[in-house]
Order: C-alpha cells, then sequence, then structure tokens
C-alpha cells in the first residue's frame, strides 16, 4: 500500500533524502520546489518501506488505508501531481525546442540544493559562529553549521525562548506542525552550543560587538510587521494586523491578553492566504476542541466568551486565484458546526469554480453552497466562513471604533473587527543595511552586502515566502557562502573570545536565558499544562518566562 503525505506538510525534504526509489517530488533540485505547496508522493512507484514516514519531522506521511476521514482527500491530491506532471510532459515533448530552452533559461535559483562542495574542518580553523534569531532559518543554519563542520554556535534571541515562528506564528490547532521545533530542540543542549535567550541586537548590543566576538554572524530574524492596506480608517480600533492576532493566541510576550476584543458578531480578514485562513478557522472553533492546545489562556478566553458567528475572507482577485494552499482550504471542510459559504455577488466567481478541476483551488469550492449575501442583515445563526472574493478593500468605516468595510462595487460590509492579512514584512536590523522596498536585507548568496562576516537567512533575506521547510535549502545556500568564505580566508579574525563575548551579554542583560534555563520553562508550563488537561500552558509574558528559567533548573551537560 503506497504513503500519502498530508496537510502538515513542511517541504523539508527530509523524506525526498530517505526514500530509497525516488517517488517523492518535487526535490531540492527540482524548480518546482520552491514554490510547491506541499512535497507528494507518486502512488505508482511507491514501495511502501515506510522511511519517508520515519523520516518527517511533523507526522505528515501516512499509509493510505490507515489515513483518517480528514486526511482521505490528500490520496487523490498525491495521485493527481503525477498526472498532471505526466500531462505537462508530454506537452513538453511535443515541444522539445521550447521546452529545452524553459529547461536551460535563466531561471531563479534560490531553492536549488547547494553546489559548494563543502570543505573539511581541516580547510579553516574551528570557527565561532553566532545565529540571531531560533526560529526554523536560524536553527536549520546551526544544525548545518554543527552537522558539517566543528564550529562553535551562539544562538541568540531577543525573546527569552527559543522557537520563534515555531512557537508564535504555528496555528496551535496545528500540533504536528510544531513537531519539528522537536528536532530543532536537540540542538539546544549540543556540546557546542551556547544560547543567550532575552538579548536583543540592536538594544542591548550592538550589531558591531556582536561581529567582533565572532567569525561570523548569521541573522534570522524573519519578517516581524504586516504590510499596511494604505486605505482611510485603518487605525481606528477594532483594526488588527494577522501579524498582531496571531502572536496574540499564540501567547507572544509583545502582545497583552487584552490587546484584541472579540466582541465582534462579525470579522472581516483582509486576505486569502493561509495566515488568513488560519485565523478563520481559529475565530470560529470549538474552545473545547482548542483547549487541548497550546493557545494563549487569555486567547481561549476570549473564544469561549466570543460572539463571533461569522468570519468573512476578503480576496481581491477570483477564486482561482487565492492565495491559500489546497491543504487549508481542505481543513476548512472538517470544521465541526461551522458552514462555510461562497458570496455570489459576481458571475465570475461561479464561472471559475465551475470551469475549475476538481483538486484545483477554485474548483475545490464546487460543493460549497454559493448564494448572493444580504450585507444589510446580521449574521446567520451558527457559525460559518464567507468567501467574498472579486472585492478590494476601499476605506474602513465608523467614528470612535471600526464599524465596516468599504468594498469594491459600492458595497459596505458591516463589521465591529477587521484583521489585515496581506502579508509579512521585514523590519530593519540596527548595524545593517535594509532594503525598505523589499523589506529585506541586501545580500549576495547569503553574505550581507558589503560586509565581510555577516550574513542572513529565512524571511529577512528572501522575503516572506515559502513555509518552515523552504528554510533549508535557504540555510543551506547561506552556509555554503559562509564556508567558502572561510576556505578563502575572508572573515576578520574576532577581537573579542568567547568568554568575554559571555560577559559582555551578562553585563547588558543579567536576565539571560541559557539551555538549563530553556529546559526549565519547557518542563515548568507542560506540567502547568497537565494540571489544567492541555498540552502546555505557555508563559505570556517576559517576567513570567525569566523566572521559570530560573526555577528548577535542570542539570544538564555543558
Amino acid at each position: 500500500m503506497t504513503y500519502a503525505i498530508t496537510q502538515t506538510c513542511c517541504n523539508d525534504a527530509t523524506c525526498v533524502a530517505v526514500c530509497p526509489v525516488n517517488c517523492i517530488h518535487p526535490t531540492p533540485e527540482e524548480r518546482a520546489f520552491g514554490s510547491t505547496e506541499m512535497l507528494h508522493i507518486d502512488p505508482r512507484s511507491c514501495i511502501d518501506c515506510g522511511a519517508c514516514a520515519d523520516a518527517c519531522p511533523v507526522d505528515a506521511i501516512f499509509p493510505v488505508d490507515r489515513l483518517k476521514p480528514a486526511h482521505r482527500e490528500y490520496a487523490a491530491l498525491n495521485a493527481a501531481y503525477y498526472e498532471e506532471k505526466a500531462a505537462e510532459e508530454a506537452v513538453a515533448a511535443e515541444e522539445p525546442v521550447a521546452a529545452e530552452a524553459e529547461r536551460t533559461g535563466p531561471l531563479f535559483r534560490e531553492w536549488d540544493a547547494p553546489g559548494f562542495a563543502r570543505s573539511l574542518p581541516s580547510d579553516f580553523g574551528p570557527l565561532r559562529v553566532a545565529v540571531v534569531g531560533t526560529g526554523p532559518a536560524g536553527m536549520y543554519a546551526a544544525e548545518d553549521l554543527l552537522l558539517h563542520t566543528d564550529a562553535q554556535v551562539t544562538l541568540v534571541d531577543r525573546l527569552p525562548v527559543a522557537g520563534g515562528l515555531i512557537r508564535y506564528g504555528v496555528a496551535p490547532d496545528h500540533p504536528a506542525t510544531k513537531k519539528v521545533g522537536e528536532a530543532f530542540a536537540r540542538f539546544h543542549h549540543h556540546p557546542r552550543v551556547r544560547m543567550q535567550l532575552g538579548l536583543e541586537v540592536g538594544k542591548e548590543l550592538t550589531a558591531e560587538e556582536l561581529a567582533a566576538h565572532h567569525d561570523a554572524v548569521i541573522y534570522a530574524v524573519g519578517a516581524a510587521t504586516d504590510r499596511r492596506l494604505g486605505i482611510p480608517g485603518e487605525e481606528l480600533p477594532g483594526s488588527v494586523s494577522a501579524t498582531g492576532l496571531v502572536a496574540w493566541y499564540n501567547a507572544h510576550p509583545d502582545h497583552a491578553p487584552d490587546a484584541v476584543s472579540l466582541d465582534a458578531e462579525r470579522v472581516v480578514v483582509v486576505g486569502n492566504g493561509n495566515v488568513a485562513l488560519d485565523v478563520a478557522r481559529i475565530l470560529v472553533s470549538d474552545p473545547d476542541t482548542l483547549a487541548a492546545t497550546d493557545i494563549a489562556g487569555h486567547a481561549l478566553d476570549a473564544l469561549r466568551g466570543r460572539r463571533v458567528r461569522e468570519v468573512v475572507l476578503l480576496g481581491r482577485r477570483g477564486p482561482e486565484d487565492a492565495a491559500y494552499t489546497r491543504t487549508e482550504l481542505l481543513a476548512l471542510g472538517h470544521l465541526d458546526g461551522v458552514d462555510l459559504l461562497v458570496d455570489d455577488h459576481d458571475p465570475r466567481i461561479g464561472a471559475a469554480i465551475d470551469a475549475a478541476g476538481p483538486l484545483d483551488k477554485a474548483g475545490m469550492l464546487g460543493g460549497v453552497t454559493r448564494t448572493a449575501v444580504d450585507w444589510s442583515r446580521p449574521p446567520a445563526p451558527g457559525r460559518r466562513i464567507v468567501f467574498r472574493f472579486h472585492s478590494a478593500p476601499l476605506a474602513l468605516t465608523g467614528e470612535q471604533a471600526v464599524t465596516g468595510v468599504q468594498v469594491t462595487g459600492g458595497t459596505e460590509i458591516p463589521a465591529q473587527l477587521v484583521v489585515r492579512s496581506i502579508g509579512h514584512r521585514g523590519v530593519a536590523v540596527p548595524g545593517l543595511p535594509f532594503d525598505e522596498a523589499t523589506g529585506t536585507v541586501p545580500h549576495e548568496g547569503g553574505r550581507v552586502r558589503g560586509r565581510a562576516n555577516e550574513y542572513v537567512v529565512g524571511w529577512i533575506k528572501r522575503g516572506p515566502s515559502g513555509g518552515i521547510g523552504a528554510n533549508r535549502a535557504c540555510a543551506a545556500e547561506t552556509v555554503t557562502t559562509l564556508l567558502a568564505d572561510a576556505v578563502a580566508g575572508e572573515l576578520p579574525t574576532p577581537t573579542g573570545t568567547a568568554k568575554e563575548f559571555a560577559r559582555l551579554a551578562r553585563r547588558r542583560n543579567r536576565r539571560l536565558v541559557d539551555a538549563r534555563g530553556l529546559a526549565a520553562i519547557e518542563r515548568a508550563e507542560r506540567e502547568s499544562g497537565q494540571r489544567d488537561g492541555r498540552v502546555r500552558t505557555k508563559f505570556a509574558t517576559v517576567p513570567e518566562l525569566v523566572a521559570a528559567a530560573r526555577r528548577n533548573r535542570l542539570r544538564l551537560p555543558g
């Protein structure tokens, strides 16, 4: 029986490496790897060995005959990928000249596997590398260095706890996706790793000071803010960013428990990417179901007392151009007690859905009720998610707070909460060059432009695109560049030692958390959660995290 890859696929590609028959595609060497929604197993060549399932860091791979009801669609999705691929190859075979030009022509190759042959440790002395940011991008870079060189790695994070996007960006009802954090956590206690959590570069320590104490510095600081709509009323109370809302329900210390009010019957989410669908799903989910997750306690309390009955997903373009993945759309169809509806206000919407194939994004809405919504009426009884396509927001209405959204076509959709979900944006790192237009640090192969020993990886490098696993190839490129610079003798010698850096960091912030403190936080959160019947109860403030780190510190090696 063949295996199938399901919703939580992270594109890490570990499964590709262990497959003995090359039946998982696209691989990191293939053009489609950077843009694919997920990886797929070819049912025609899978030999049922299970190596991919054993290697998957997010438990996304299962035998087809054991798929749960909510995942059975993925058998067809995996098979359809290869049917589409075969059709494309047939077309290419009929046009060999064009196909060859496409294959050999100039391509954007950021996602390809690195071509640099890794040097042996003897090619250069032991490196001391600081990695700023402990999310997926930073940890993939650290993993690469620790597994393939004898480098010493200093993990730096402005928060007193590790995890980054895994802890604060993944939806709480996606616990399998969070499991990739367990793979990273094994490096927290590596004998060549030192952790300085709670140390903010640009505030307590300058970029120059950090670089002076290390052979190289890799910045993996992500895209910490959101893009703006640029329309009237955007600053009104009741207008929030998806970045902030996600951080709020994930207990991020930057967002107070009372930062978001769910005193709204109708919520409009501007955007139709995966984050928009995450927000919609959480807002209408059964709180009793969410209680078993690691959702913030204050968010769970707010959801229990919510008035939200309807979430409107506002898309500027049609269903065929929706930014969400098919996997996230499928997940909405399995929400207990939640109806899905397409606002059929424009004839282009129905035409696109009817013309699409059953596994196309638009075609997957074929079984969803379509009707023109009368927005002058309050939300219908029960809970529902409404897709409203071909509707760009023109203004948020209201005097003291948001009361609605004006959209193209002269319609106003009454709403008491509007969530902006149109993308993330990087924030400048003090001391590094920054491109305001792209929200990224200019670089060449990961090396910060004009700098001798500073590098970038992840969203601050390439912009806010690609999921967790995409950072693996991105990190490999950056580490490859760093090692090439080391072999060439182009890395300046640090002027400060590791011990001097540790003393400097402690002088700047006496509340820093190390690996033992991080383990204490982990244990305390899990113990607290178990008392409440939950997987964990997150500490939501910096003082709480620091206090937990100082209590009951585990005796760990190093």
